[in-house]
């Protein structure tokens, strides 16, 4: 009988607050959770949204910065493979990224099933090989043959993702469906099948649609939850992307929670006369030094703000 590993509560490890975000408020660094939401309330394309933001480092909804991106991984069961190009082109030209260099692997086999050991090892060896910060599988029903009402079918292969994410280091993403009708009882609680769904995800995103307008929920395990929060689905020509509506306040100076940080920092720059330094940016825009310097550096790196001796600064119109 062999003694199991165990350590004094001091010498856990300290996570940086830098460091505990994937995706900033939205998911957390190695989360497990669901994406979950009835028909038509645009499941697919927020997580598709989560993993353009991961791969290129650029905002999720345009909002919630990413400080270090990385590979990702998809699985999309539902859509075909054109459809997936399609909106991932959609999402990276809202994003600003070119679909060309953004670093999404999409396994492209007819079935992969869970429930199956033989496509588990599948998964888990391409999942060693590419090394993701995030896979995304879309959606669960489609992954499995099993009753997903009974708690003892579902929780192995929530333990099967649950085990992978902490051999590899990596997030899951899992889309899946909510009961119609369920409108009136708490997100979590309106999930498909076993109560193991909403258990199971340290990091849950719901959508909701009512009438025209769709919401999205933030839960977490270890962190506090957010305000719901408007979404909208945009369209740019044939290119289709989620974007957070603005509250019923307009964006303002004296109204700065209607604002991005990506608006804060064009607010800013916009009025100020000459370029910024990094320290009086930060007081104008009134957000953390790790988001600013987040958002920063993805502006930087797309054209949109200069990075002079001076400071920061808009670019010039030609």
């Amino acid at each position: 009988m062999s003694v199991l590993p165990i350590l004094k509560a001091h010498a856990l490890q300290i996570v940086p607050e830098e460091h505990r975000w994937l995706v900033e408020a939205l998911w957390a660094e190695e989360a497990v959770g669901i994406v979950g939401g009835e028909p038509k309330c645009c499941k697919s394309f927020l997580a598709l949204d989560l993993a353009v933001a991961v791969a290129s480092g650029t905002a999720c909804l345009r909002r919630f910065p990413v400080a270090r991106p990385g590979p990702v991984l998809l699985y999309a069961a539902e859509d075909p493979l054109h459809v997936v190009r399609q909106r991932l082109d959609g999402i990276c030209r809202a994003a600003g990224v070119s679909l060309d260099n953004l670093d999404v692997h999409v396994i492209t086999a007819p079935s992969l099933r869970l429930d199956l050991a033989a496509d588990r090892s599948s998964l888990e060896e391409t999942v060693a090989v590419l090394a993701p910060r995030l896979l995304v599988l879309d959606p669960f029903v489609r992954l499995h043959r099993i009753d997903e009402n009974a708690s003892g079918e579902v929780a192995p292969l929530l333990a099967y993702l649950r085990e992978m994410q902490r051999r590899y280091h990596l997030a899951v993403v899992v889309v899946h469906h909510a009961r119609k009708g369920a409108g009136n009882v708490r997100a979590g609680q309106a999930l498909r099948g076993s109560s193991e769904f909403h258990a199971w995800g340290d990091c849950n995103l719901y959508l909701r649609r009512n009438a025209e307008r769709l919401t999205l929920t933030v839960e977490h395990r270890a962190a506090p939850s957010g305000h719901s929060l408007p979404l909208v689905l945009q369209a740019d020509g044939p290119a289709l992307a989620l974007a957070v509506a603005h509250a019923s306040a307009p964006p303002s100076p004296d109204n700065p929670a209607a604002l991005s940080p990506e608006e804060r920092i064009h607010q800013a720059l916009r009025q100020a006369a000459a370029p910024l330094p990094l320290q009086e940016l930060r007081g104008r825009c009134r957000i953390r030094a790790a988001i600013l310097c987040t958002t920063l550096n993805s502006l930087v790196q797309r054209g949109a703000v200069l990075k002079t001796p001076a400071g920061y600064a808009l670019p010039t119109p030609s």
